[in-house]
């Protein structure tokens, strides 16, 4: 490959409130299908990043449950075979759960894993989403592979973080 050719990258989307919709008719805020393309990825300027979004689920993390956390582990083994650095996308509510149970079930990916979510869901004008996923990107690139979690300008070994539900963020565990 040469220096300047896109590189690929892997977007595993799972869900989450990162992904969340609102819907005017019912009032609620949903989980469908995935709004990574149309709402992030259209507006960033990536012109050496190849970007592969893959849909594995709609979910509220806190709907997950384990054939769910071994479907995204299995996914994860599956596209590091292709050499590509990957991005999860899922809930906050669980992600050190899921990234857990990734770096125990296969501890040693041949590329770096990434994870993240947003506080608020993309469409809101406030959202930490595109922030997150840009931090997310950039890290994939030059974290060495093993398990991470980048959020709100911090990057956080897995495990080794937590969920901080008052400051609205994740913090490491000590």
């Amino acid at each position: 490959m040469a220096p300047n050719d896109p590189r690929p990258l892997i977007i595993l989307t799972t869900g989450g409130t990162i992904e969340k919709i609102y819907d005017e008719s019912e009032g609620t805020l949903q989980n469908r299908d995935t709004i990574i393309k149309n709402t992030i990825l259209q507006k960033l300027r990536l012109p050496y990043t190849d970007i592969r979004v893959k849909s594995l689920m709609a979910k509220d993390s806190l709907y997950m449950d384990e054939s769910d956390r071994e479907l995204i582990c299995q996914e994860i083994q599956e596209y590091a075979k292709q050499g590509f650095p990957i991005v999860v996308l899922h809930g906050t509510d669980t992600m050190d759960i899921t990234s857990s149970f990734c770096s125990e079930s296969a501890p040693k990916p041949a590329v770096p894993v990434v994870f993240t979510g947003a506080m608020k869901p993309m469409g809101f004008e406030d959202s930490d989403a595109t922030q997150n996923v840009v931090e997310a990107i950039f890290a994939a690139h030059m974290v060495k592979p093993g398990y991470w979690v980048t959020f709100h300008g911090r990057l956080y070994p897995v495990p080794g973080f937590r969920k901080n539900r008052q400051k609205g963020t994740f913090e490491i565990i000590e």
